[in-house]
């Protein structure tokens, strides 16, 4: 995968192991969790249930040879990021996972850039299709799936925090 320049930022292959990857995923998972514990209990998520989340959904598989982790920089700031893995005992179909924006790039296409670049890695792990599983409040996140072409298809795993299911053939 080559380096993208768009936007103000730079799109590019990442190792998703090094301190900084696991520092973004770790706002990642703020992000997210505080979202839910929001919604459903009125607060943020506390740093046990962080830490906890991040011991439970390890981004180790998103690696070569079955996966591919991007960023996104804004100068020497990462500023997202997004993960693909070909699903097991399934190499023709890889999920996505890890999407993030950071606040202040959001609404600038980044996302876009995120998700072009790994249907990219997707093709080349040999993928003919990609899917995902995302939450209901992530309105935003679900209407960026619709506008790249992902179409809701029924449930095809029983994640904790899977609410709606999202798939996109390759061409």
């Amino acid at each position: 995968m080559s380096r993208v320049s768009r936007g103000g930022w730079v799109v590019e292959r990442a190792d998703v192991t090094s301190a900084e990857s696991a520092a973004l995923l770790r706002d990642y998972l703020v992000d997210v969790s505080d979202r839910w514990f929001r919604l459903h209990e009125d607060r943020d998520s506390t740093p046990e249930e962080i830490e906890q989340s991040l011991a439970e959904m390890p981004s180790d598989d998103l690696a070569p040879p079955m996966g591919d982790f991007v960023v996104a920089r804004s100068g020497e700031r990462l500023v997202g990021c997004l993960g693909v893995r070909l699903v097991p005992d399934r190499s023709d179909v890889a999920e996505l996972k890890r999407m993030f924006v950071r606040p202040e790039a959001r609404g600038t296409g980044l996302a876009g850039a995120l998700l072009a670049a790994v249907e990219e890695a997707a093709r080349a792990l040999g993928a003919t299709t990609v899917r995902l599983d995302t939450r209901l409040d992530l309105v935003e996140a679900r209407a960026l799936y619709r506008r790249q072409g992902y179409v809701e298809v029924p449930a095809f795993n029983d994640g904790d925090y899977a609410e709606v299911w999202y798939a996109k053939p390759l061409r």
